[in-house]
């Protein structure tokens, strides 16, 4: 185990192109921290220069204290779970957990010690001698974990490790990820670009943008106290409501509350905090008629179209009863619940 550490990392390609801006990031030791934003954000990159398979431009990059920028892959001691699995197809299960170990020189029984740890572990001692094409795509997930487990690594990186699974397989596997992390308390990195992942497995939130750090933080701060608007409009299912200060006054009858800063270019709410009634609470009071109804188990989302700005609301109604196609609706914006931006910087005004 043993924390990583970025200091001024920086990586640019031929043609001036800046794939990762100047950034320092700090993995404490045990921690399972998730890089997390759109394609192309950087997020792969930022970790292929953690495993030392992306050269790093500027700045250092540490693993246990110490500088390993000129350091092989396999010199660095962490190992990497892929999407695509990267098993050997001509190999068994047990060959492909042995396979790193042998090369290493490893003696053998020690060797078959971790691979029956790593079956135990992750319940795979009925696949051994099986190949991986004989596996679905869960059991082979699995097994690529393995073969990490078995070298005992500093650190563990996963990169999309879930991407290929359909979505009920994606949601045992989160789980058994998060179990496996908690077990081995191995400091991981793990990068996805589904936010529920992100929100679900991390002790940490990484949101990454055009290859800078838009904001650090546990999943609930994050969601709760979004840092810019790219994390307000990226982070949260649905995304959060923003308006303009100017349209959501339009659509309130030409005022707002004090409470709304001079410098407010942009008001956010989440779809869950729109309320149906303001139970006497300070809240900003809108009209607009039901265009489309989701339901989405025991709740709804329900979409509104203001009349005045042609926008569209999203709101979250528990259950299906009181809301109807094309029917008018008044909800309320309780003003605690509101988030406001700068109208220059486009940054959280607390």
């Amino acid at each position: 185990m043993a924390a990583i550490d970025l200091a001024g990392v920086k990586k640019t390609y031929p043609g001036n192109v800046t794939a990762i801006h100047p950034l320092d990031l700090n993995i404490a030791d045990g921690e399972l921290l998730v890089l997390v934003g759109p394609s192309g954000c950087g997020k792969s990159t930022l970790l292929r220069m953690i495993a030392g398979l992306e050269t790093v431009t500027e700045g250092e990059v540490m693993i246990g204290g110490g500088p390993v920028n000129k350091r092989e892959p396999a010199e660095r001691d962490i190992a990497m779970v892929f999407q695509n699995y990267a098993l050997y197809p001509h190999m068994s299960v047990r060959g492909n957990l042995e396979y790193g170990l042998k090369n290493r020189g490893t003696p053998r029984a020690e060797i078959d010690a971790r691979v029956e740890e790593a079956a135990r572990i992750l319940e795979i001692g009925p696949f051994l001698e099986r190949k991986p094409r004989q596996l679905s795509g869960g059991q082979r997930q699995r097994v690529a974990m393995g073969r990490a487990i078995v070298r005992h690594p500093k650190a563990f990186l996963f990169d999309e490790p879930l991407s290929n699974l359909d979505a009920k397989l994606r949601g045992q596997m989160r789980v058994e990820i998060k179990r496996l992390q908690r077990s081995l308390n191995t400091t991981s990195v793990y990068v996805t670009h589904d936010q529920l992942e992100a929100m679900t497995l991390a002790d940490r939130v990484v949101v990454m943008n055009a290859g800078r750090i838009e904001q650090i933080g546990k999943p609930t701060e994050v969601y709760e106290r979004p840092a810019s608007l790219f994390v307000a409009g990226f982070v949260g299912s649905p995304p959060m409501n923003l308006f303009g200060t100017d349209e959501l006054k339009t659509e309130a009858g030409g005022s707002l509350p004090e409470s709304i800063g001079a410098n407010t270019g942009t008001i956010g709410i989440r779809p869950d905090a729109v309320t149906l009634s303001a139970n006497g609470n300070p809240a900003i009071a809108v009209t607009g008629t039901i265009e489309l109804i989701e339901p989405v188990g025991g709740e709804s989302h329900v979409y509104l179209r203001l009349p005045k700005t042609d926008r569209v609301m999203i709101l979250v109604v528990r259950g299906h009863e009181g809301v109807s196609l094309a029917a008018d609706l008044t909800v309320h914006l309780p003003v605690g619940a509101l988030h406001q931006f700068d109208a220059g910087t486009g940054r959280r005004i607390d």
